[in-house]
């Protein structure tokens, strides 16, 4: 091979041929963290001239334009800072020591940076609002101080003027851009989705007796566990089988099924921790343990993304390390051994060194087919290292200024908001945050992400608002029906306690726990009126297991009290009526056999109006009512008719002379009270 004759750049020249403004010191950006855009105009005025403001939105904003800009001087508005200010300053310091820092918010926020603007970590303190003359000191004073300390070290060889280079030493520099593109790696949020219920737990079945037992059992066993971290060890005695047996049992027990849930956030807690510290494998088999237990499960699925983007990033740097120390090929290999399952890919020899332009270029041609082929195939981001984002955020690395790189670029972030728009569409606010979170990371426009975002808020909260509207409706059909307490899975006290638990304070759910409490005691009275004292004692101690109101219990108390004193006189009563049939009688002394509510009147019940009938009726030998009439009635000329059309349906079982049914005349007050 022909050996060139060209001199070799020293450490630290630009290699010939090289835009030297890629890397030349020109003018060093001034880094701003705000959303505010009169502090964004303020420092425009003052320090566009000398050093363009790059404006971040949020703080991986920040970390990326920090790893791509090499800025000397960063402007942090407390406003914009979603952690502690002085946990942020204190990270960046340790990641960028030379950086010079201001920090711009209240007198409060102020307190908190004491210690570092008192060592000057913090360089400088600006109260909002900014003064413009005060702003202009304070940026001035930071760019004579980022000046001083760059004066300080020995810089001589990145002042060595440029030479001509080898054509290989042309695609190193260019390689040395692996640096800011893999910033998109480096600077993504720790953070996880919020929770979103998970999906409902099947239908359950009644539980026998003998059920309701073991249920307990494996519960208190399975929270004994949970309390002992035995999260999925030992066998069959872990809190994830002993939750997962109760669910058996009654599929529809929430206890069980918060069980689960709080095995899988401990599990992937846990994974969380060990991705933080680097260690990929635990987190992975972590992760694996909470996809056994909930396979589609929101947050294990974002932690499995979470893992296989450190992965990436893990890769990408390896390859930004070798590109930076020179080797272009050694560089290349590693994307190769990532995209190819982790062999070294025959082309990577020592040819490359001569001709490493063109292998740059083939390379990123290369990723741009990957990276389509993955697009068409919907794999947008994953599986890991096999995606479309992959491919193309490693043509990014090699070459960011290539123009069919940067539309692909864009044409990712479409597609990544468009699956975002999609799954609001589908209803699915959890994969709509997920898309609108991978569209942040690559650099898609701020305010489309927030509108992704607001989007998914907005759905999660219609359809919280739906599920709560069809229990609602589910727990007033119940109590229309008269299904207060049975079957348990399907009752009015069933959706009572499913709106307690999603809403415990709302109306809606106040006004069912006073409308179940009321039906209990209405319940109460009816089978006293029907003569059923056993059924009225079970009614009584249902209102007031539920908290019913003490008026109300006592009332139902006294009545109950009253009717099993009066109990020897039905029989004396009835005795009377047989030797004078043509007497009016109690209708509580004869046995009802069928009852019909009345119907309240809707402009009475609209108003508060409370009242009573008195209506007369003879009780035929078949038991039948007939010749119902009024007799009185409080107020007049609201509650008659419809005391009379629930009487008319009344059946009684027929009196006896004799031994012979008769009729009997009968009368009966009918009460109307709104419940309150």
């Amino acid at each position: 091979m022909a050996t060139s004759t060209q001199a070799q750049p020293s450490k630290g020249q630009a290699p010939a041929g090289v835009a030297f403004g890629a890397f030349a010191p020109a003018a060093a950006p001034l880094i701003v963290l705000t959303q505010d855009a009169k502090l964004v105009a303020t420092l425009k005025k003052v320090s566009e001239a000398q050093h363009p403001v790059h404006v971040a939105g949020s703080e991986v904003d920040l970390a990326a334009a920090l790893m791509a800009q090499q800025a000397g001087v960063a402007v942090l508005d407390t406003a914009a800072v979603a952690s502690p200010i002085e946990k942020l300053t204190a990270r960046l310091q340790s990641q960028f020591p030379e950086l010079v820092l201001l920090v711009a918010g209240s007198a409060d926020d102020q307190g908190s940076l004491a210690t570092q603007i008192a060592d000057g970590s913090v360089h400088r303190f600006l109260h909002k609002p900014v003064s413009e003359q005060r702003v202009r000191l304070f940026v001035e004073a930071s760019w004579r101080r980022h000046q001083e300390a760059r004066t300080g070290r020995s810089i001589a060889a990145a002042a060595a003027p440029p030479r001509r280079s080898s054509k290989w030493l042309l695609i190193l520099a260019a390689l040395i851009g692996v640096a800011a593109a893999a910033g998109w790696y480096f600077t993504r949020g720790d953070g996880t989705p919020a929770r979103a219920p998970s999906a409902a737990p099947p239908a359950a079945v009644a539980a026998t007796a003998a059920d309701d037992a073991a249920l307990e059992q494996l519960l208190q066993q399975a929270d004994a566990a949970l309390a002992a971290g035995n999260l999925i060890t030992p066998e069959g005695g872990s809190a994830a089988d002993r939750y997962r047996a109760a669910l058996k049992l009654n599929a529809r027990d929430p206890r069980a099924f918060n069980g689960l849930e709080q095995v899988i956030d401990r599990l992937v807690t846990q994974a969380e921790e060990a991705l933080q510290d680097h260690r990929l494998d635990v987190a992975q088999q972590l992760a694996d343990q909470a996809r056994a237990i909930s396979q589609n499960h929101p947050r294990v699925a974002f932690l499995a993304a979470q893992i296989g983007a450190q992965r990436e990033r893990a890769v990408l740097g390896k390859a930004q390390r070798a590109a930076a120390s020179g080797d272009v090929g050694a560089a290349l290999a590693v994307l190769d051994d990532a995209t190819r399952g982790g062999h070294r890919s025959t082309l990577v020899d020592e040819a490359r060194a001569q001709l490493a332009q063109k292998q740059v270029d083939e390379r990123v041609a290369d990723f741009l087919d990957r990276g389509r082929a993955a697009l068409d195939g919907g794999a947008l981001i994953e599986p890991p290292e096999q995606n479309a984002r992959f491919f193309f955020e490693s043509a990014r690395a090699l070459a960011p200024a290539d123009p069919q790189v940067q539309q692909a670029h864009q044409e990712l972030i479409a597609r990544l908001q468009g699956e975002s728009h999609q799954a609001v569409a589908a209803g699915n606010a959890e994969a709509a945050d997920n898309w609108a979170n991978a569209a942040a990371e690559i650099g898609a426009d701020a305010g489309e992400v927030a509108a992704l975002h607001a989007a998914a808020q907005q759905l999660r909260g219609a359809a919280r608002a739906d599920s709560l509207a069809r229990t609602e409706s589910l727990f007033n059909q119940r109590m229309a029906q008269g299904r207060l307490t049975e079957p348990a899975s399907d009752s009015a006290r069933y959706y009572l306690e499913q709106l307690a638990q999603a809403e415990p304070a709302s109306a809606a759910t106040l006004a069912a726990r006073t409308a179940f409490e009321t039906g209990l005691l209405d319940e109460g009275h009816r089978a006293l009126s029907a003569h059923d004292l056993p059924l009225a004692r079970h009614w009584l101690s249902e209102a007031q297991a539920s908290g019913a109101s003490p008026a109300g219990v006592a009332a139902l108390q006294a009545d109950l009290a009253a009717a099993e004193t009066a109990k020897p006189l039905e029989a004396a009563a009835a005795s009377a009526a047989a030797t004078n049939p043509g007497s009016y009688v109690d209708a509580s002394t004869l046995t009802r056999t069928h009852y019909v509510a009345p119907e309240f009147p809707r402009a009475a019940r609209e108003r508060g109006i409370d009242g009573w009938v008195d209506v007369q009726f003879v009780v035929g030998t078949d038991g039948a009512v007939s010749d119902a009439k009024i007799v009185g009635a409080q107020p007049v000329g609201i509650f008659e008719q419809a005391a009379l059309d629930a009487v008319r349906r009344w059946h009684y079982q027929p009196a006896l002379r004799d031994g012979a049914p008769a009729t009997q005349p009968a009368r009966v007050r009918v009460r109307f009270a709104v419940q309150r």
